[in-house]
C-alpha cells in the first residue's frame, strides 16, 4: 500500500469525468486533480508547446508526491505521451480516443469520432486508426471550441447547441453508429450528440477503461491502496472561475487551489 495521491491532469475540467471513474473503481485512492485552465483549450496549441508543457507538469506532480500519473486530456496524450513517459517513472495512463473498441463495435462498419483538432492531427491518431480500424470507415470530425464554450458556457447553453449542431450532423448524415468521444469533455454533452444520431447509436467513453488499466498499473506495482478518499483540486488559472464551472458541472462547490508548475 502507497498513501501518495495519484495525479491526474487536464487542460480544464472535462478530465472531471476521468476522475469521476477513477474515483469510483479506486475508492480508497487520493487524487490530486490539475486543470491548466491557464492555458485553455490546449485544441488549438502548437504540438511542441503541448509537448514542453506535457513534460513540465509530469516533473513537477512526480516531485509533489504523486505514485502515478494519469494524462486526462486525448489532446495532451496525443502530442506528448511519448514525452512524458520518457521523462518520469512515474506509472503513467494516457487516453487516447476509443477507434479499437468502436471498430469492433460497429455493424455498418462506419464510425465517428469527434476529438480536437490537434488530436485527429496527430501522427498518434493516424497510427491508432492505421493499426486497429482496418475495413471500418472512420468519420473523425475536429471540433475547435467546443471543450472551451463547455466550460465557459455550460452543457446546456445554446452557444454548446449550436456547435454540437455543426459537428455532430456529418456523423449523422455518414451513418454511424458508434460514436467516439475523443475529448475529456465531451461525456458532458453526452445526451447532447445522442440526440443528434439515429436512435441506436452508441457512444463510446474511455473513463471506465482508463480507470481498469490504472487499477492493474498499480497492483503490478504494489503501489494500490493507502489513501482515505481525498481529493485535492488545483489549476493554474483562476481558483474562483474553476469554482463556478466545478459547481456548474458537479452540481457543487469544491474548494479549489491556485498550483503552477
Amino acid at each position: 500500500m502507497n498513501p501518495s495521491p495519484i495525479a491526474v491532469f487536464d487542460s480544464g475540467l472535462g478530465g472531471l469525468t476521468v476522475l469521476r471513474a477513477l474515483r469510483e473503481r479506486l475508492p480508497h485512492e487520493d487524487f490530486f486533480y490539475f486543470a491548466d485552465t491557464r492555458f485553455l483549450p490546449y485544441g488549438d496549441k502548437p504540438e511542441v508547446f503541448l509537448k514542453e508543457r506535457g513534460v513540465l507538469i509530469a516533473e513537477a506532480l512526480a516531485r509533489r508526491g504523486a505514485k502515478a500519473l494519469v494524462v486526462a486530456c486525448n489532446t495532451a496524450t496525443a502530442a506528448a505521451a511519448e514525452a512524458i513517459r520518457a521523462a518520469t517513472a512515474l506509472p503513467i495512463v494516457a487516453l487516447e480516443p476509443g477507434v479499437k473498441p468502436a471498430a469492433s463495435m460497429t455493424r455498418c462498419g462506419v464510425v465517428g469520432v469527434l476529438a480536437t483538432t490537434r488530436t485527429l492531427q496527430s501522427e498518434r491518431f493516424r497510427r491508432l486508426v492505421g493499426n486497429h480500424a482496418a475495413g471500418v470507415e472512420v468519420i473523425a470530425r475536429a471540433c475547435p471550441g467546443l471543450a472551451d464554450a463547455i466550460e465557459t458556457d455550460g452543457p446546456e447553453s445554446p452557444a454548446v447547441a449550436a456547435l454540437l449542431d455543426a459537428y455532430v450532423a456529418p456523423l449523422a448524415a455518414a451513418g454511424a453508429d458508434v460514436v467516439v468521444l475523443g475529448c475529456t469533455h465531451y461525456p458532458w454533452v453526452a445526451e447532447g450528440i445522442a440526440r443528434r444520431m439515429p436512435a441506436g447509436t452508441q457512444l463510446l467513453d474511455t473513463g471506465e477503461a482508463v480507470a481498469r488499466q490504472l487499477e492493474r498499473l498499480l497492483l503490478a506495482d504494489g503501489r494500490i491502496g493507502g489513501g482515505t478518499g481525498r481529493l485535492t483540486l488545483a489549476t493554474s488559472g483562476a481558483p474562483q472561475a474553476v469554482t463556478v464551472t466545478v459547481d456548474r458541472l458537479f452540481g457543487h462547490k469544491m474548494q479549489v487551489e491556485h498550483w503552477e508548475p
